[in-house]
């Protein structure tokens, strides 16, 4: 039996021990973020890094998001004859969840790991004690700009990704399925709610924290050598999106529970 017990112990002890770092690193780095100095150029490269670098893959993958889910969507309604309700069921799955979601995915996949390898890679060469010695504090100059952009370029991005997602399935519907262009929009302009858009983009918001502290957290502990910086990046993109699927989750459950 205490052979059996230990290794669960020894896990649950690491758990706790991992989330209690984790919190008083993302305390710290809220702090640092309302706390001079501040580093404008820095945060507007993060910001063009995560914002303008990303909108690429971000746009591809909604554009072609809202193409499917609108043939998906004609597959199952002509069952019931329910085709009309086809521009609601696109313009409400993108802005709550596929935007949001997808957008987060596909930016901590991109993002997250550029930033624990370049964070874990500055670690392992001793920059980061070289920031120290210089007076430079390191959370003021490689975190808290990281994670003002995260927060501030994922909503921009996932607007532009609700967007480019319903005009995806608008393609589709117009020029496969045969709808009526303007019965259309008028169809997605009635349904849609300004909840359903403020909602996605507070996931938004939540989940460019998460990407930006999961990678900043990694690379900041990452260990010493090339293995350790590897084993950063992967962890760093693992957490990200594991964790922005349960905020996911605690959001939708925040905004539209009944």
């Amino acid at each position: 039996m205490e052979t059996v017990l230990q290794p669960i112990g020894r896990a649950f002890v690491s758990g706790l021990e991992t989330t209690g770092r984790l919190s008083i690193f993302a305390i710290m780095a809220v702090t640092y973020c309302v706390r001079p100095p501040y580093y404008p150029r820095l945060i507007l490269r993060q910001m063009i890094e995560i914002g303008f670098y990303s909108l690429p893959v971000v746009g591809l993958t909604a554009i072609f998001t809202g193409m499917v889910l609108a043939l998906q969507s004609f597959t199952g309604f002509a069952r019931f004859s329910a085709e009309s309700a086809i521009p609601n069921v696109v313009v409400i799955s993108i802005t709550r969840e596929l935007g949001p979601v997808l957008a987060g995915l596909m930016v901590a996949g991109r993002i997250g790991a550029a930033m624990a390898a370049e964070i874990g890679t500055m670690r392992v060469t001793e920059q980061i004690d070289a920031l120290t010695t210089l007076s430079t504090n390191p959370m003021n100059y490689l975190v808290a700009p990281r994670l003002i952009a995260g927060l501030a370029m994922l909503p921009l991005l996932v607007l532009v990704a609700d967007i480019i997602g319903v005009f995806g399935g608008y393609l589709v519907s117009i020029y496969k399925l045969g709808f009526n262009p303007e019965a259309y929009l008028r169809n997605t302009m009635d349904f849609v709610e300004p909840l359903d858009v403020i909602s996605g983009l507070v996931k938004a918001a939540a989940f460019g924290f998460i990407i930006a502290l999961m990678g900043c957290y990694h690379g900041y502990n990452s260990k010493v050598g090339a293995q350790g910086v590897g084993q950063a990046t992967t962890n760093a993109v693992v957490s990200a999106s594991i964790l922005i699927l349960v905020f996911n989750y605690g959001i939708t459950e925040l905004f539209f529970a009944r």
